[in-house]
Formats: C-alpha cells, sequence, structure tokens
C-alpha cells in the first residue's frame, strides 16, 4: 500500500516508521528541510522537501496513485486543505486528518475530503469514558465520509443483551457487532455468541441505528 504523510512531526514521523517496518511504501512531504535532513537516515522513506498545501508541489512529489493520505500537520488549516486537495485533484481513496484543536473538529467532514478525523483530545475523552462507563454507549470512532462510527458498550448487570445470542437481539440493518472483549481476550463474534456482564461490545453504527443498537444493549 502507497501512503503519503503529510508533515514530519513527531505524528507524522512515528506513523512514517510504523508503516515502514509494516512493509507499506511510505512518502513523506514535509516543508521544513532541517527536519527531514534529521529524520532522513533513521526514517529511510521517500522524503519531500515542499509545501504540501500547493498542488504542484504534491503532483512533483508523487501522491498521485496513492492508496492513503494523512495530513499529519500541527495546523489545522493546512491540514484541510491537504485533504481537500488530496481527494478532489489526485482522488486518494482514503483520507486521514489529524485534528489538532478540538474546536475545529466539526470542519473536518467529507466536504473537506476527509474520510477520518482523528483528535487526539476526543480520542483521550473516549478512553476515559470507556474506563467509567459501565452501562452506557461511548463513541470511539467517526467516519466522516460514510457516516458510520465505531462505538462501545461494556454490558452491566442489568443489561438487556445478557444471556442472549447475538442473533437474538434484533440488531437494526446498518449496524454490525464487530468485536466482543471478554476478561482481556477478543471473541470473534458469532450469531451463537452469548454475551455476558462485563463484556465489551464494539460495532459499527450508522447515525439512524445508533440509539437502536444503544436500546438493544444499554438499560434506559
Amino acid at each position: 500500500m502507497k501512503v503519503v504523510i503529510a508533515g514530519a512531526g513527531n505524528v507524522g514521523a512515528f506513523i512514517a516508521e510504523d508503516l515502514l517496518k509494516a512493509g507499506h511504501t511510505v512518502l513523506v512531504i514535509e516543508q521544513d528541510e532541517t527536519i527531514v535532513s534529521r529524520l532522513r537516515e533513521s526514517i529511510p522513506v521517500v522524503w519531500w522537501v515542499a509545501d504540501a498545501c500547493e498542488v504542484s508541489q504534491l503532483q512533483a512529489a508523487g501522491v498521485e496513485g496513492a492508496d492513503v493520505m494523512v495530513a499529519a500537520t500541527g495546523d489545522d488549516e493546512d491540514n484541510l486543505v491537504i485533504s481537500l486537495l488530496a481527494k478532489q485533484e489526485f482522488m486518494v481513496p482514503r483520507v486521514i486528518a489529524r485534528v489538532n484543536h478540538p474546536k475545529n473538529h466539526w470542519l473536518f467532514n467529507k466536504t473537506w475530503g476527509v474520510d477520518v478525523a482523528v483528535s487526539t483530545p476526543h480520542l483521550l475523552s473516549s478512553l476515559v469514558e470507556e474506563a467509567v462507563s459501565v452501562g452506557s454507549l461511548v463513541r470511539l470512532l467517526q467516519f466522516e465520509q460514510s457516516g458510520a462510527r465505531l462505538v462501545e458498550v461494556t454490558l452491566s448487570d442489568d443489561s438487556p443483551a445478557l444471556d442472549l445470542e447475538i442473533s437474538r437481539l434484533g440488531l437494526p440493518r446498518g449496524a454490525s457487532i464487530v468485536a466482543v472483549v471478554r476478561s482481556q481476550n477478543v471473541v470473534v463474534p458469532r450469531g451463537d455468541t452469548v454475551l455476558r456482564s462485563g463484556d465489551e461490545v464494539i460495532a459499527l453504527v450508522t447515525t439512524e441505528t445508533e440509539d437502536l443498537f444503544k436500546g438493544l444493549l444499554v438499560t434506559r
């Protein structure tokens, strides 16, 4: 898979190194030549010194044909511009953008070409909620283009889903359980998987089905 990363700060550099180790082709675009000189030897990806907000520079760097664009700069305006160019000018199938300031999160949507917006403060908040919110629904991730959401529910002792097989829950169309975490082990869900108290149920839902899904697992 060909991945283009715009921005070689701590976040961008870490992602580049991690994806390289996983065997992907990685191109990093960074406008600060000093940063590139410092990282070039330790992270042997393809480096390109340029402003990723310029179409001509993206073209010269070889963004065309990329499978994923990651806009990981420390500036939200730059990340929005990079996302929009990647989607509209180069038809990159998947665009992931870093949100630096949580108040700007609402801007990172399909209008700006963003498929997935990642906000560290929001992720931390979700993890805190997950740790303390047994018996409630926690949103983990929003997929802007499709409108799908990754949510988690830790089943309480009075959950209406206890001791039921997943096939008997009556899940609405557009909601799907993708994993069950039980005693720190991941259970791949099947129709005959029986849900138990304390299970962490992870699911993909849509805006329309989120409340219906919640009603099946969470006591009102």
